[in-house]
C-alpha cells in the first residue's frame, strides 16, 4: 500500500529554473505528493518550477542570505507517521554520513545533499538518501534526483538523468 510519493532534489545551484528542472517535473515529479529540496537552491525563484506542489527545503552552504532567511539548516518532518530528517551537509564529504546521523535522533530517514553523489542505503536502521545533483557533475558520474515512496516502509529510488 503506497501512502505517499515524494520527489527529492538537492544541489540545483541555479539562479532561475531552466529546462532541466522543467523536464524533471514533467517526467519524474508530476505525480508526487510533495517535494523535498536538500539545499544549495541558490535562488528562491528556482522553486517556482514546482508550481502547486508543497515544497519543504533546507538551506545549504552555497545558499545566500535570501534563502537562509526562508529555510533552516535542518528540519524534521512528520510524514505518514514517520520522522524524516532533512539537512544539506557541510565540509569534507568523507565521513559526512556519520556527521549527519549525529544531527538527528529517532528518525527513519535522513535526506541530505552536498556531495552531489547519489546515496540510497541503510545505516544503523536509518535510510540515508542523497538524490545527487540534477545540474552539476563535478563530484559525480551522473546527474540525478530521487523518489521516496512511503508505505509500509520507506523505499528510496535514485533516478539517473543522463
Amino acid at each position: 500500500m503506497l501512502a505517499m510519493k515524494i520527489g527529492v532534489i538537492s544541489d540545483t545551484h541555479l539562479n532561475i529554473s531552466d529546462y532541466r528542472l522543467q523536464e524533471i517535473v514533467k517526467n519524474h515529479f508530476r505525480d508526487v505528493d510533495l517535494i523535498l529540496h536538500a539545499g544549495d537552491i541558490v535562488d528562491l525563484e528556482v522553486l517556482d518550477v514546482f508550481e502547486n506542489k508543497e515544497v519543504y527545503a533546507v538551506s545549504g552552504n552555497m545558499d545566500p542570505d535570501s534563502v537562509r532567511e526562508v529555510f533552516p539548516e535542518k528540519r524534521i518532518l512528520e510524514i505518514e507517521r514517520r520522522r524524516i530528517g532533512l539537512i544539506h551537509g557541510w565540509g569534507d564529504p568523507y565521513g559526512l554520513e556519520e556527521k549527519i546521523l549525529r544531527e538527528f535522533e529517532d528518525v527513519a530517514c535522513i535526506v541530505y545533499g552536498h556531495t552531489h553523489r547519489a546515496v540510497n542505503e541503510m545505516k544503523g536502521g536509518v535510510l540515508l538518501f542523497n538524490p545527487g545533483s540534477p545540474t552539476d557533475r563535478r563530484f559525480a558520474k551522473h546527474n540525478s534526483v530521487g523518489i521516496l515512496d512511503i508505505g509500509e516502509e520507506i523505499v528510496g529510488t535514485i533516478i539517473y538523468l543522463d
